[in-house]
């Protein structure tokens, strides 16, 4: 007696396509979930590249002037172009002078960086404590997760 032999179709099983499916949906939830950390982090480090520039143009100023300062004004207050920055603008920088330690205040977001002499940084806040005319401090906000603001203090 023989055996009728059955035909084997080829192809993928359902099951199959959909353990596929699910590992492409994992994947493409990975990709989803890092992609703005990785944009965060990228505006980020220009921001403090940005910090970096500004702060060496008023230590530029600051020797080219015997220690002096402007007054008030802007980030153009130090140069005589508008510097090319990857962030930030010239009207977004704020310089105050100031003629004793105060405690400065900090910027309102993270648009914005401030300017100050008679400062010095203690961890992400600025402080007087050790502070002379010629320290100068940056204070600006970076990006943190869920938008949030971290303060960020940068001495020149």
């Amino acid at each position: 007696m023989k055996l009728k032999q059955q035909n084997k179709q080829s192809g993928f099983t359902i099951i199959e396509v959909l353990i596929v499916l699910a590992i492409a949906g994992l994947i493409m939830l990975i990709v989803f979930l890092a992609v703005p950390a990785l944009q965060r982090n990228s505006r980020n480090t220009q921001r403090k590249n940005d910090i970096s520039a500004i702060l060496g143009s008023v230590t530029e100023y600051a020797n080219n002037n015997a220690g002096g300062f402007p007054a008030t004004g802007t980030l153009t207050a130090f140069t005589n172009a508008q510097p090319s920055l990857g962030y930030y603008t010239a009207a977004n920088v704020a310089w105050t002078k100031q003629t004793s330690a105060v405690a400065p205040s900090d910027p309102a977001d993270v648009d914005k960086v401030t300017l100050v002499n008679y400062a010095k940084c203690n961890g992400n806040a600025a402080t007087t404590s050790g502070a002379t005319a010629r320290s100068v401090v940056a204070l600006y906000d970076i990006e943190g997760s869920g938008g949030a603001k971290v303060a960020q203090c940068q001495e020149s």
